[in-house]
């Protein structure tokens, strides 16, 4: 069997956490962050948290094999 490829993509903005879920920053958080409320400048900090039983976490275990 050979080895499967991961997507380039992918791999630089998920990781998997011991738990199994996938874990990636929020977007809008680059520039025109001037005009933004500090509010929401806050919540963007934390990282988001996808469920492993929702249909990205699967697409994402298909396109990551050996994460």
């Amino acid at each position: 069997m050979p080895k499967l490829k991961s997507h380039s993509g992918a791999k630089k903005r998920f990781r998997k956490t011991k738990t199994g879920k996938w874990t990636h920053r929020k977007a809008g958080r680059r520039h025109l962050l001037t005009g933004m409320p500090s509010e929401n400048g806050k919540t963007l900090r934390s990282k988001n948290v996808l469920e492993s039983n929702s249909e990205e976490a699967k697409t994402l275990d298909r396109k990551l094999p050996y994460k």
